[in-house]
């Protein structure tokens, strides 16, 4: 009677055993069968990969529900079970991780192949080009059209090429160091040497005649140095074009149609100029050339000063001591030269005052050329 009383205990407890060890079973096929499936996963875009995280790893998804299901199993078998479970869980997030950074990669690399790098960042602001180059461009562009082609030559330059191939006298005033930066040899050292920021571009002239055979034409724009003290009418700096022609047979009456040719371009074709002797240490006649004052149609106004002319440049033909220190036969070749202030035609062309407006880089200035 003992033994019987137990029988039903025993029964009891096998059948709950054999129901744990089919229900272990269960998991551990489905664990595996799901280890297949994550070691498998591809995505090739975002909404495929959500599409795979939202199967496994969301709340309701796969590995989740097989966690709900580990709960119940007994104590004593969690320790067997939990540890395939969990590694399961870690390879899930371990290749979506995987996925998620190759699809990003390839996102970045399209990206980048579509996108012209070189571009300037976005809002890419109206910019302008500087009053001074407008001008500066434009009557290069106007004398190129009659054969005139761009020489260029250095900033700092020697008395030979500024002075003495132009015939400066020794005794000349723009040779005095209240007219010239001249640059000393070596600190501490007072006397001026043969060394200075040129004074003008027909440093450029010279250099062209010294060293290739006529014909030239040559136009000759740049920056050049004058000690001179700063105030709204002028500069220590600013900008010249010069132009330089020798040939045989080169006459005052071709200086003046070139420069009649160059004021309609730039003014208008009505506008008129006259030419008033002059003197020059490198040219023989020289002039100055005026133009006829476009606000008042050369009646006579305060821009003009009352003459109904504005005097723009200098000109004249090139004298003959000029020709032949630079090996130029004077008796077979002649030639004309000319020289203006960038900044001069600038301020007749857009009425600006003051040139120290110029070079101070105010943006509220500069913004005014941005349609030009």
């Amino acid at each position: 009677m003992h033994q019987n009383l137990h029988i039903p205990k025993i029964c009891c407890t096998f059948a709950r055993f054999l129901r744990i060890k089919v229900l272990d079973m269960t998991i551990l096929e489905r664990a595996a069968a799901l280890k297949q499936q994550v070691e498998a996963m591809k995505a090739a875009n975002a909404d495929e990969l959500e599409a795979l995280r939202l199967k496994y790893l969301s709340k309701k998804g796969e590995i989740s529900l097989l966690f709900d299901e580990f709960k119940s199993v007994p104590k004593e078998e969690k320790a067997v079970l939990g540890a395939p479970i969990n590694q399961l869980r870690q390879l899930a997030e371990a290749r979506f991780n995987e996925l998620k950074e190759q699809i990003a990669n390839a996102v970045a690399a399209q990206t980048v192949a579509k996108e012209d790098l070189t571009r300037t960042p976005e809002p890419i602001a109206l910019g302008s080009r500087h009053p001074l180059s407008l001008v500066r461009e434009e009557i290069i562009d106007i004398f190129s059209r009659i054969g005139f082609t761009v020489a260029d030559g250095p900033e700092v330059e020697d008395d030979k090429h500024v002075f003495s191939l132009l015939n400066f006298a020794p005794e000349h005033p723009a040779r005095d160091m209240q007219d010239t930066f001249f640059i000393e040899k070596e600190e501490g050292v007072q006397k001026p040497t043969d060394i200075l920021l040129r004074t003008h571009t027909s440093s450029v002239q010279t250099r062209v005649m010294t060293s290739q055979k006529p014909p030239i034409r040559v136009l000759c724009p740049g920056r050049v140095f004058r000690n001179e003290a700063i105030s709204a009418r002028a500069h220590c700096f600013f900008h010249q074009v010069e132009g330089l022609y020798i040939d045989k047979n080169v006459s005052f009456a071709d200086l003046r149609e070139a420069l009649l040719y160059f004021a309609k371009e730039m003014f208008g074709p009505d506008t008129k100029i006259r030419l008033r002797p002059s003197y020059f240490p490198f040219t023989e006649p020289s002039a100055e050339m005026d133009i006829s004052c476009d606000l008042c149609g050369g009646k006579g106004c305060s821009f003009c000063k009352g003459t109904g002319w504005v005097e723009i440049l200098g000109c004249g033909m090139v004298d003959p001591n000029v020709l032949e220190s630079c090996g130029i036969d004077s008796k077979v070749y002649t030639g004309y030269a000319f020289g203006m202030g960038v900044e001069r035609i600038a301020n007749l062309k857009y009425r600006v005052k003051d040139l120290r407006l110029f070079s101070e880089n105010d943006v509220r200035f500069l913004q005014q050329f941005e349609s030009c």
